[in-house]
């Protein structure tokens, strides 16, 4: 049965050595957390992003630890001082390991929805593997936001209700200009009308999504949704009735964005929110058609290799859900594996087409198609000099003619 409990009582169900799930990303117990203060000898499991989620687990009390499968500014002195473990792990592997561990609480945060029921928040990516995975299950409940009606219930899952008044996670809209419009252009001339798209958040996904306005019958099978697919779907432009699967149904995992999104996906039954092995599950992603992975890049190398997590000698985010989508494409019929990314950084002093990657995250097998403001390279039947041709040509023009003269020079030392 389940019970509702105050501060005392909940800090009371916590014993030394215990490991502890805390949901992260958009659906953080701030609340529950903040009464975590001072324990002692307990282990955190969290997949946490930078924008949000802003805690240091493993520094709430003495000799405590976190485990981590992304990288955020907030984590990196525990990582030096070896509090923090970071193992790189793709989202759908996470699930499954999540399923391995012997938790002994989990942590999520919930709110009702329009009809008074309780539902997880906007991340719903490991809700129900950290549940039947632990032995007791505490559930944040904020009167402060309406949840998503396509969320899943949390009916008879939790052992504990903590009332809180969190708030839902709100991000800003992204300011679109000229370089990423450009790459929005190219990618969305590259999508065709009833394919399904999955894509990430930032300047280049939005103006990918703002150029997709002439498009019709898209669909939606996503990890993470924001307000420029809910333009789509409001314009008629999105309705997923193509997908074989879920049809008529739009797929997330979680959701990010600000008030107006959150306001809409209270009402919106057609978008759906699933865990990470669903929106990541490469057998459930092979039975829709023309399914078109869009994701961006740190840097990709001649070979068509892609870092999207390392900078410098230094782990930034992590490996994520984009070589989950990226192979599950490559798996669909008519489907395509993107990725966007503008050809230099810091204000243009670097390339980030390179001559070797620093960090493989996606193989070279991982990706059709590669797009900057400059173009587009289509690397899926290239030879290794079409793949460097291909990307040379795309490459910001200052750089062209250093990347050539190394590729010439690579191939002279393999005896090319």
């Amino acid at each position: 049965m389940t019970e509702w409990i105050n501060p005392t009582e909940l800090r009371s169900l916590f014993k030394l050595g215990d490991t502890v799930y805390v949901d992260g990303s958009t659906n953080e117990p701030v609340g529950l957390l903040n009464q975590l203060e001072n324990m002692s000898e307990l282990h955190f499991i969290q997949q946490a992003i930078g924008s949000v989620n802003k805690r240091d687990l493993s520094t709430l009390g003495d000799r405590c630890t976190q485990e981590t499968y992304f990288m955020t500014p907030y984590l990196r002195d525990g990582v030096k001082a070896k509090r923090v473990k970071f193992i790189p792990m793709q989202m759908r592997a996470v699930y499954d390991h999540i399923a391995s561990q012997s938790i002994d609480i989990a942590l999520l945060l919930a709110a009702r929805d329009k009809n008074g029921e309780l539902r997880f928040g906007q991340n719903n990516a490991y809700a129900t593997t950290a549940i039947n995975s632990s032995k007791i299950t505490i559930v944040e409940v904020s009167d402060a936001f309406v949840a998503p009606i396509g969320s899943q219930l949390v009916g008879d899952h939790a052992d504990y209700l903590f009332a809180s008044q969190t708030p839902a996670s709100a991000y800003p809209l992204v300011a679109v200009d000229e370089t990423s419009q450009k790459i929005g252009d190219y990618v969305a001339a590259l999508v065709a009308d009833g394919d399904c798209i999955q894509t990430g958040v930032g300047a280049v996904p939005s103006a990918i999504l703002r150029g997709l306005r002439n498009k019709s019958d898209l669909g939606l099978h996503t990890g993470l949704i924001d307000s420029g697919a809910m333009d789509l779907i409001k314009a008629g432009n999105m309705n997923s009735r193509c997908k074989a699967v879920d049809s008529g149904i739009h797929i997330t995992g979680m959701s990010r964005g600000g008030t107006e999104l959150q306001a809409w996906l209270a009402e919106e039954e057609s978008v759906q929110f699933r865990c990470a092995n669903y929106t990541h599950e490469i057998s459930i992603i092979q039975q829709i058609d023309n399914f078109v992975s869009i994701n961006s890049a740190v840097e990709i190398d001649l070979f068509g290799q892609v870092n999207a997590e390392v900078v410098n000698g230094r782990q930034i985010s992590g490996t994520g859900g984009s070589v989950d989508f990226m192979r599950a494409a490559k798996s669909s019929k008519g489907g395509r594996s993107i990725v966007a990314l503008s050809s230099t950084a810091r204000k243009g002093s670097i390339s980030r087409i390179v001559n070797k990657v620093e960090m493989v995250t996606a193989l070279r097998t991982d990706v059709d198609i590669v797009v900057t403001e400059f173009g587009v390279a289509h690397l899926k039947s290239a030879s290794l000099a079409e793949r460097a041709e291909a990307l040379i040509q795309i490459a910001h023009p200052d750089f062209r003619d250093l990347l050539t003269s190394s590729y010439a020079f690579f191939n002279a030392s393999i005896g090319n």
